[in-house]
């Protein structure tokens, strides 16, 4: 079906009630008509349920493959602990982040997309390592076409030539799990074809397997604190990785996160069509959309895109999807998305789709709120009923050992010492109270982090508290009496917003009319600076 005929005399394509996609439309989008979304629910169940047998600890070492992986990394290790590790933190971090990706380059795919999900952790983990592995994205070697071809035609059950007019011999990207290249459909339309690598499912299975056999072996041992719990990280990679081994599952995915977009009417950002029928395991064929690299914001102002007004729009439609819905983008980073020359920013690539339950979205929204508020209570309640804390956690407790019962302390006024001090307590007391980083939690944190790295590219003097104050502002007025019912409140008494308490949330205990990106930035910074030099005089006074 051409674009004309989908369209016929409407101005609008028909399926935009059903999704945010674009105004052109290649083919209408028709959920119930979807053949290859038939048992999705099943399949998704059936899927998240092979993560825990996949990771399960066993006695003995599973497969010849455990001896591949122990000898690359126990060398990467090896190698940082007689070269790197003296040579203070950063030169440390630096040198363990290079040996460890080139590790898993040599460890194939699973390895590689492990590197690139923490490639896009900026914030939750170290940014040598957030660095190093973010040149996993970029250098993976494409399949031969003959393998694509052979992939798509047995998946397809058609010649490649029936189906498409071109189909591009290189890719124009190619990552861990898939590859993806452009096409035009004998039909006309233009698409993006992403195809699955030949033995990836295999060889993911393999590994996790692996994985979960190391990683207790790796506790105290690698000198990340963000990966302090490598078992806890080898479970989230499981649960995370085992979805984008179906393509199916990820055009679910493009549905229920355009279906949100559409239901809230953001229509500032557009989900790309997966085509109705050629969709299958290994191959996801889909409408192709073009606009700016995200980085690229020089090229978007000279064409009139305001790039503050893009960023605020993704950011509530990000929120709106999780707090309200419980559905959001689970890998937003620069290559997953781009800005349309109408200002509209594309989502792609859904294979890591964040999903929470009610009980974790009712949770999530309490903790916004209670933020919002200041209400220190409501939030650590809020994070434990999330999951991050045991459900008998003594709240009270949490509050008096974390010192939130205590003004707050601008941490730019602390030395280093004090602040590697108050790092050490908090992280005792939590890893005491058995604090954990659920699936969906990870993702969201890791997607709010790269939402804040965009203010400082895209809108660098944006005032940080108008914006959080303008945000719940939009929540409260579109969406107030929703969420008073969800929480359990009579919408006339919703919490005020507390103007100074998002001051405190910041460390600032001073009044200020504002607090833009970079001022912000620059207060980070400081307080890195102070961090690294009283880990370089901690290191000289042991003689490490």
């Amino acid at each position: 079906m051409t674009d004309a005929d989908a369209l016929g005399a409407s101005e609008e394509p028909a399926d935009l009630e059903v999704g945010a996609f674009s105004s052109s439309a290649p083919w209408l989008v028709d959920p119930a008509a979807l053949a290859w979304r038939d048992g999705i629910d099943e399949l998704r169940a059936a899927t998240r349920a092979e993560a825990p047998h996949l990771t399960r600890r066993r006695r003995l070492p599973p497969g010849v493959r455990v001896v591949r992986v122990a000898s690359l990394l126990g060398r990467a290790l090896l190698g940082w602990y007689g070269l790197d590790r003296r040579r203070g933190t950063h030169v440390s971090r630096a040198g363990l982040s290079l040996r460890l990706r080139r590790a898993f380059e040599r460890l194939g795919p699973t390895y590689i997309k492990l590197g690139q999900i923490l490639s896009s952790g900026e914030g939750l983990f170290p940014e040598e390592l957030v660095s190093e592995f973010r040149l996993l994205r970029d250098q993976v070697p494409a399949e031969p076409f003959d393998i694509v071809r052979r992939i798509v035609e047995e998946d397809l059950g058609r010649p490649l030539d029936e189906l498409f007019a071109v189909f591009e011999l290189a890719p124009v990207a190619a990552a861990s799990i898939a590859q993806v290249h452009a096409a035009r459909l004998v039909t006309g339309e233009q698409v993006v074809v992403k195809v699955q690598r030949p033995t990836v499912a295999r060889l993911v299975r393999l590994d996790l397997g692996v994985m979960s056999w190391i990683a207790p072996l790796l506790v105290g041992r690698i000198p990340v604190a963000a990966l302090a719990n490598p078992p806890a990280l080898v479970e989230l990679f499981a649960e995370t990785i085992v979805e984008e081994l179906d393509f199916r599952l990820e055009a679910q995915n493009m549905l229920d996160v355009a279906r949100v977009l559409a239901e809230t009417g953001q229509r500032a950002l557009v989900v790309p069509r997966p085509h109705p029928e050629l969709v299958t395991r290994r191959v996801l064929v889909m409408e192709r959309l073009d606009g700016f690299a995200w980085g690229n914001v020089e090229a978007m102002h000279n064409a009139g895109v305001d790039t503050a007004a893009v960023l605020h729009a993704a950011m509530i439609a990000f929120l709106e999807g999780a707090l309200l819905y419980g559905v959001f983008h689970g890998d937003l980073h620069g290559g997953n998305l781009f800005v349309r020359h109408d200002g509209r920013v594309a989502l792609l690539d859904f294979g890591i789709t964040g999903r929470l339950d009610d009980a974790q979205r009712l949770a999530l929204l309490r903790l916004i709120i209670a933020g919002s508020a200041y209400d220190i209570r409501g939030q650590v309640e809020a994070i434990r009923d999330l999951g991050a804390l045991p459900a008998s956690t003594d709240v009270d407790a949490v509050i008096r050992d974390l010192g939130l019962d205590k003004p707050p302390v601008d941490p730019t006024t602390l030395s280093g010492e004090e602040l590697t001090s108050q790092i050490r307590d908090v992280t005792k007391a939590l890893l005491g109270y058995g604090a954990r980083m659920p699936k969906e939690l990870m993702l969201y944190v890791k997607d709010m982090l790269f939402l804040d790295g965009a203010i400082g590219l895209m809108a660098p003097e944006m005032d940080m508290i108008s914006e959080i104050v303008a945000i719940v502002m939009h929540f409260y007025v579109h969406h107030g009496e929703r969420i008073a019912r969800d929480i359990g409140l009579d919408p006339a008494f919703m919490p005020a917003i507390d103007v100074e308490g998002i001051r405190a949330s910041f460390g600032i205990t001073e009044p200020v009319e504002g607090l833009t990106y970079r001022e912000l930035q620059e207060r980070r910074e400081l307080i890195r600076r102070r961090l690294e030099h009283q880990a370089g005089r901690a290191k000289r006074r042991h003689g490490n």
